[in-house]
This record gives structure tokens, sequence and C-alpha cells, in this order.
């Protein structure tokens, strides 16, 4: 068989892949930020060590994370400084606090014990669709009501 006849069968699973990298990408990206956030919060500033520390990644991988995360406009920093969210980054923290937030609490009303609960939500607050979560929200008012 020729490459011409086998290459166009072969474009949906590039283009799966390409999506792939690009959603892990993304995720990656939400972790940090929502990771940058808690570590403001708790001690003030978010240091590469300190990310580095709670995500169980080498300091080299924060810098190159950071380095992209400053291109996409959602922190700032200096070499040998603290990171920090710019408003951008903040806005996506909270979405993604938020998203973790339902994540979990639908799967406790299930009956989920908070330790699986947190751990299964950090997978399925990457990957769940707004609909969903709007189902989720939903049959949590319902519960409380």
């Amino acid at each position: 068989m020729s490459r011409a006849k086998k290459n166009p069968s072969n474009l949906p699973q590039a283009e799966n892949f390409r999506r792939l990298r690009r959603d892990h990408a993304v995720e990656i990206a939400q972790d940090y930020v929502e990771a940058i956030a808690d570590l403001v919060a708790e001690t003030g500033e978010a240091r590469v060590v300190d990310l580095a520390k709670r995500l169980g990644v080498t300091h080299v991988t924060v810098n190159r994370t950071v380095t992209r995360l400053q291109k996409g406009g959602f922190v700032h920093s200096q070499p040998y400084r603290a990171i920090f969210l710019t408003d951008k980054g903040k806005n996506l923290a909270e979405v993604c606090k938020s998203r973790h937030e339902t994540v979990v609490a639908f799967l406790q009303s299930l009956g989920i014990p908070q330790r699986v609960a947190e751990m299964d939500a950090e997978g399925i607050e990457h990957h769940v669709s707004e609909d969903t979560l709007a189902a989720f929200r939903s049959a949590l008012r319902k519960r409380r009501a």
C-alpha cells in the first residue's frame, strides 16, 4: 500500500493525539494556577521549590511550566522570585477550584469517602463537561433542599 493511501487513515488518529496533548497542557496549566493560588493563600507567595514539592515534580519542570504560563498571561515572576497569578490566572484558578469542589461534593453525595473523592476529582475536574457539572450542581441543590 502506498504512503498516500496510508496517510489519510492516520489523520483522525493524529488529530486525536494533537487534541490529547493540547488537553494535557491545559490540565497542567490548571493544576499549576490552582497550586499557586493555594500557596499564595497559605503562605503569601508561591516559590518554585514549594510548587515542585506540592506537585511532585522537579524545579526544572516548574521553571519550564511557569515560563509557558507567563507566555499565556497566567502568571508573572522574575528569576529567583516568587510566582504570582495575573488576573487571568486568578480567574482560571477560581474556575478550577469551583469545578474541583463541585466534583468532590457530588462524589461525596454518592457516599464516596472524602479522601477518595479528592483523589478522583483531581482527574475528573479537568475532563468533565460544563453540562455534566451543571447536572452535578443541580443534583447537589436538590439533595440540600
